[in-house]
């Protein structure tokens, strides 16, 4: 699976296969989670694994009870050292690289998780004070994302997606550029011209329309031999 399939596939998953997650697999998205950028790569970020059933349920209680996050096989929460990321930028890192650097972490979980058959679910709904207090955090320790990770048992259909261009500025806030693409059919002197989100979505379609692939459950093993190719 490439970047593009990760990223357009990823969905919100609330409900899981009672499949236990290979521990190689949770290694493999924690090392790829410490590949995310950081502001002076200081790497301000802590993971907690969650697998015990007792730890799950007072998680999901401490998420506005949020009760799919203890039913799925592993939970890891991203969590920021505030003291770290402080000791170099004072208050900014405090209040907003933290934030940056843990959120660029847990979107790589996130994907990598996707690229390893695996699905998740990034949970900001919850009481900071029960959840540290759920995985007794030190002070310094701020929990910023619970995401649950395991085998799908639903795929939820693509939400819908505010056209770039829609959100986009160039130079200046407000100065729109309109990104057309001409399309491949027109002829010479037609300007058959639409928005390049609206082609590119067309596009992405067409391609899986050709190549449908099966959903797969890769293991470690396999997981190696692809690397290996």
């Amino acid at each position: 699976m490439n970047i593009f399939d990760c990223i357009t596939s990823r969905r919100s998953v609330r409900a899981f296969e009672k499949k236990p997650v290979d521990d190689k697999l949770i290694g493999v998205m924690l090392y790829m989670a410490t590949h995310a950028p950081s502001a002076g790569n200081t790497q301000d970020w802590h993971f907690i694994v969650v697998k015990d059933e007792g730890q799950k349920k007072k998680l999901a209680e401490a998420a506005l009870h949020q009760e799919f996050i203890a039913k799925a096989p592993v939970v890891i929460a991203v969590c920021a050292d505030l003291e770290k990321a402080s000791l170099k930028y004072g208050k900014r890192g405090e209040n907003l690289y933290t934030f940056q650097n843990t959120a660029s972490a847990a979107m790589l979980i996130t994907l990598t998780a996707r690229a390893l058959g695996l699905d998740s679910c990034w949970v900001g709904a919850f009481d900071e004070d029960k959840v540290s207090h759920v995985l007794e955090l030190p002070e310094n320790i701020r929990p910023m994302a619970i995401l649950p990770v395991g085998y799908a048992a639903e795929r939820p259909e693509k939400p819908r997606r505010i056209p770039f261009e829609n959100v986009t500025s160039f130079d200046r806030f407000g100065k729109k550029f309109k990104m057309v693409a001409l399309q491949p059919e027109a002829k010479l002197g037609e300007e058959l011209m639409e928005p390049l989100s609206v082609y590119l979505e067309e596009i992405f379609g067409k391609i899986k329309k050709v190549e449908p692939k099966k959903e797969k459950k890769l293991s470690f093993q396999e997981f190696l031999r692809r690397l290996a190719r």
